[in-house]
């Protein structure tokens, strides 16, 4: 048997259905009233000032970090949204955005108070004194306190995130941890957790991953066998580098691309912090449900696969990266990919002028894209090429994403009108 890496025309495929499967609905509030200029200096500056407090004094699980980041430019959304009349427009929504952004911070991440305090100096300095900046931080203030009030206890705490989780028996196709660490699971309290937007986590539950007796099941199995061993003789030096690549965190690796988005946005304000608030609230919601499938089916890595399955075992079978403790199905990391693409597509279009990518785990590498999409298909190879996923897995996860990316777009205006 021939053991290749399947064309990615199914994937773009794939892609191309999710997206075109229902209308999208993107919030169109006063968008007319706002200039159509690049990003503000005022929303850049926080974007930063966000990423920099997170990489900080940021929660050691993902999905937490991921909440911080909805909390902040979700208050800073709505309260740049309506602006009162008689006031002028453009001080009151930099003072708001300012104001929301620090306020949610402040209380999220307070051992970096000095710092946000001086952040939101600089920026209010910049701002003429007046009504418009005084009711514009009131806005954001108040946008903020809300907000953090209705999120309080949501299950999102790195201590719910990681809530125990009982290993069940082995048996064929069962989850178990993994070599070297065999560490207990994780993210398994994300499936308890409350979402943004979605009804419930199970709202978009995947339907089983391949029989253990099918031939996809077989395909997929031979193909990982092949191209994510520590020593496989197939994987070429440049399938190497996109498992580097994308081997670290979804939230750090696409901190970049959503940001190059928010830089060349014409959407003013509006839409500027409705983009970086509908993307990580899309984010959240993606994460929360993918434990849900992840642990509704419990379904085995394929180091245990291969060591211990009925398919020509092999004990001595090594990945050629370390596998995360939980799950195989889906992939975390296509599930964020997918929700990411699906938000980047609809509100900064699908295509973009070249942009440059680094990673923490490939230091020295830099890769350039001008699609979205484009790191979504690397992100299915390279999980593979890790040794670490299935491609059912990647494939079912990148799906997943882009249908809660379309659900968090079709209900927007009931998000961000509060």
């Amino acid at each position: 048997m021939t053991h290749r890496l399947r064309s990615r025309s199914a994937l773009a495929a794939l892609g191309a259905t999710v997206l075109l499967a229902a209308p999208v609905t993107v919030p169109q509030a006063q968008a007319q009233a706002d200039s159509a200029r690049p990003a503000t200096a005022t929303a850049l500056d926080w974007y930063d000032t966000t990423a920099e407090t997170i990489a900080a004094a940021g929660a050691t699980t993902q999905v937490t970090n991921s909440r911080t980041w909805a909390i902040s430019w979700l208050a800073a959304a709505r309260a740049t949204r309506a602006v009162p009349q008689g006031v002028e427009r453009g001080p009151y929504q930099e003072a708001a955005l300012a104001a929301a952004v620090h306020h949610a911070l402040v209380a999220l991440a307070p051992d970096r108070t000095e710092q946000l305090d001086a952040a939101l100096d600089d920026s209010l300095a910049a701002i003429p004194d007046g009504t418009a900046e005084d009711r514009g931080v009131a806005a954001g203030e108040r946008q903020a306190e809300r907000l953090l009030a209705a999120r309080q206890g949501d299950g999102l705490d790195p201590g719910s995130v990681n809530a125990p989780y009982p290993v069940p028996a082995a048996g064929p196709g069962v989850w178990q941890p993994t070599p070297a660490a065999y560490a207990p699971a994780t993210q398994y309290g994300n499936r308890l957790a409350e979402p943004f937007l979605l009804a419930e986590p199970s709202q978009y539950r995947l339907g089983p991953p391949p029989a253990l007796g099918s031939g996809r099941y077989a395909d997929d199995l031979a193909e990982v066998r092949a191209y994510g061993s520590a020593d496989s003789t197939v994987r070429t030096a440049e399938q190497t580098e996109t498992a580097n690549f994308w081997y670290g965190s979804s939230l750090t690796l696409y901190t970049e691309p959503l940001r190059v988005a928010l830089d060349r946005s014409t959407q003013g304000i509006t839409g500027q912090t409705a983009l970086v608030a509908l993307f990580h609230v899309a984010a959240v919601d993606t994460q929360i449900a993918t434990s849900d499938s992840k642990y509704a089916y419990g379904r085995w890595r394929p180091v245990t696969a291969i060591r211990t399955g009925d398919i020509a075992p092999d004990a001595e079978w090594t990945p050629l990266h370390n596998t995360p403790a939980h799950p195989d199905y889906p992939s975390g990391h296509t599930t964020y990919s997918g929700a990411a693409q699906g938000i980047l597509t609809a509100l900064a279009g699908s295509r973009t002028e070249p942009f440059d990518l680094t990673s923490p785990t490939a230091p020295g590498v830099t890769r350039t894209y001008t699609a979205w999409r484009q790191l979504s298909e690397e992100n299915v190879d390279a999980r593979i090429l890790s040794g670490i996923h299935t491609r059912s897995a990647d494939e079912s996860g990148l799906a997943l994403g882009e249908t809660v990316a379309r659900h968090t777009l079709r209900n927007a205006d009931r998000l961000l009108g509060q």
